[in-house]
């Protein structure tokens, strides 16, 4: 057939600059990646663990402002930028989270010991009713 006909794509070369770029650029973002799920992880773990979660939050958040900086100043691939931006929402989200668990660090920690042992569907209720009796008025 005729491999010459039709519009060929045009590659341009990228100087070891835009490479370098690209390569510190994707390797802050799977950093940033595994900060964020870190986070979760952790905050899934307990109450008790609030603080590192707290931390990997933190930390996320700052990657992610330097990833989404750099994937616009570099022109980095758009999977870059919309996982960037994702993780960014996912990290808010997080902060959400370990605000509420911060302030109400006493209620559920009650809540989970208590369910920890709970072995029936109605002491698992009773925890519940518990923790939403210990929860402020003006909050429930």
């Amino acid at each position: 057939m005729n491999s010459g006909v039709g519009p060929t794509p045009q590659h341009q070369p990228q100087s070891e600059a835009a490479k370098s770029a690209l390569a510190v650029t994707r390797t802050l973002f799977r950093t940033f990646l595994l900060t964020v799920l870190g986070a979760i992880f952790v905050y899934v773990l307990g109450v008790t663990f609030v603080w590192l979660s707290a931390v990997l939050t933190v930390i996320a958040g700052v990657l992610g402002v330097v990833v989404l900086v750099r994937a616009i100043r570099f022109k980095q691939p758009r999977i870059v930028l919309f996982g960037t931006i994702s993780g960014l929402v996912v990290t808010a989200i997080m902060c959400l989270l370990v605000v509420t668990a911060v302030v109400f660090f006493q209620q559920i920690r009650t809540l989970q010991d208590c369910a920890r042992g709970a072995l029936t569907i109605h002491a698992q209720d009773s925890c519940q009713v518990d923790f939403q009796n210990s929860i402020p008025t003006g909050l429930r």
